[in-house]
């Protein structure tokens, strides 16, 4: 039932008010056109949110201060959960089976694609905030939209790795900077663990870290897990190059990396157990904003470089990507609706950003024109991931294939037993082959 035409517009003037103060105005010559979708808020609506639990503290501050914002301007009471990064998946599934709990889901990847028949259509909204900010990135587009064109989520930050290093062991390694090719890189590493600053990558079930490093390994030896005909292609001499060289690099680790979930790195870098890591801004944010005085100074020996680059020649990084989704079973669809459109509007969006320092990097195309981009050089690494970023499902096509596979780990589970040894490179591959089968069959 609908609320009065005051809430409505009281709705709608937060698309007015996003176009005071614009970082760059020039990127927003569709902006004037741009009408913002007419969305009557319930009567008596609430809303149950989930969402991964934070990394950095300022997602965690603002998201919670923009929902409080929407809760005052709508009379719409929200209440947020924040899950364990691994736990947020299979619960998204209970509630897209059984049909109840949460409204809306700051969901992983290509999740949304899993329930392609469960959640709403965010059309209406997803193309009014894409004209609105300078368009959506593409990869943004292929996780946000069904094989129908269809808006079933919106991508709403990007978490895109970066080679994490301490500089001043690097130097005392020999090396000046990272080099941009991954043999280079594994040079790097030898000379680390040779200095006693050995490096580790995660090769746990890590929703992040895990997946992102070994599918950009994948991709960088040309392979992938599927052609562009969505057949599977793992079993291939370019994986089995991929696996020998992963187990190269996994002889400098530091021991554990096997069992290591996307903390993991974070918490053995700040510790000064590692050198060298693959991970977002959090280890850095933890250290510039730390109260303790050792590991603040800390901050200021901490480096970021892009992903060197494989055999291909070419970027081939990718990353965990938040897709916020609602499901169809929310007695209250359109106050799901305005809380995402309030939510991704510039008043909200951009201090969001600002306060994630680039851990969440954004989705759409004007907010690679914050300042804070550039006023630490630190930072300016993570800025183009997104525009660069390769979707997980690569070469084919986003579905419910694709989000099972990586829900299962193929990939990485492949690697950690090359790596490991529990597998010969050429056993791995075959096996992933077979499991990763299973769910394109389907």
């Amino acid at each position: 039932m609908p609320v009065s035409s005051r809430r409505h517009l009281m709705l709608g003037s937060l698309g007015a008010l996003a176009g005071t103060a614009l970082v760059d105005p020039s990127a927003l010559v569709a902006a004037a056109e741009a009408t913002a979708p007419r969305l009557d808020i319930e009567k008596g609506a609430s809303l149950r949110v989930m969402r991964p639990s934070k990394f950095v503290v300022g997602d965690e501050q603002l998201f919670m201060k923009n929902t409080q914002g929407f809760m005052d301007k709508t009379g719409v009471d929200v209440k947020v959960e924040m899950q364990a990064w691994e736990d947020l998946r299979p619960k998204t599934a209970v509630a897209a089976n059984v049909g109840a709990g949460p409204d809306v889901v700051l969901a992983w990847l290509d999740d949304p694609h899993l329930y392609p028949d469960k959640v709403l259509d965010l059309s209406d909204v997803a193309e009014y905030i894409g004209q609105k900010y300078g368009g959506w990135f593409p990869v943004c587009e292929t996780y946000g939209k069904n094989r129908e064109g269809r808006w079933v989520a919106m991508p709403i930050g990007a978490g895109g790795g970066c080679i994490v290093y301490r500089k001043s062991w690097l130097n005392e390694a020999g090396f000046d900077a990272i080099p941009g090719d991954v043999y280079g890189l594994l040079q790097v590493c030898k000379a680390l663990k040779a200095k006693g600053h050995p490096p580790g990558f995660a090769l746990g079930n890590a929703v992040g870290d895990g997946n992102a490093w070994t599918h950009w390994l994948l991709w960088g030896f040309g392979s992938a897990a599927v052609d562009e005909d969505n057949r599977v292609i793992l079993d291939n001499p370019k994986t089995i190059e991929a696996l020998e060289f992963a187990k190269e690099l996994y002889g400098t680790f530091i021991s554990g990396t096997l069992s290591w979930l996307d903390p993991s790195n974070n918490k053995a870098f700040l510790a000064g157990d590692i050198g060298l890591t693959h991970n977002g801004i959090s280890v850095y944010y933890v250290a510039k904003t730390s109260q303790d005085v050792a590991l603040h100074k800390l901050a200021d020996d901490i480096y970021h470089a892009r992903p060197p680059m494989g055999p291909v020649g070419r970027p081939t990084e990718t990353s965990l990507i938040v897709n916020a989704m609602a499901f169809k079973h929310t007695k209250y669809p359109n106050a799901a609706k305005a809380y995402l459109l309030h939510m991704f509007e510039r008043e909200q969006y951009q201090p969001w950003q600002e306060a994630c320092i680039g851990y969440w990097q954004p989705t759409l195309k004007v907010y690679d024109s914050l300042p804070f981009w550039t006023s630490d050089p630190k930072l300016l690494p993570y800025r183009d991931i997104v525009k660069n970023l390769l979707p997980y499902g690569y070469r084919g096509r986003l579905g419910t294939s694709s989000a099972a596979c990586l829900a299962d780990y193929v990939v990485p589970n492949m690697f950690a037993k090359a790596c490991s040894g529990q597998a010969s490179p050429k056993a791995a591959a075959e096996e992933a082959q077979k499991r990763a089968e299973r769910y394109y069959r389907a």
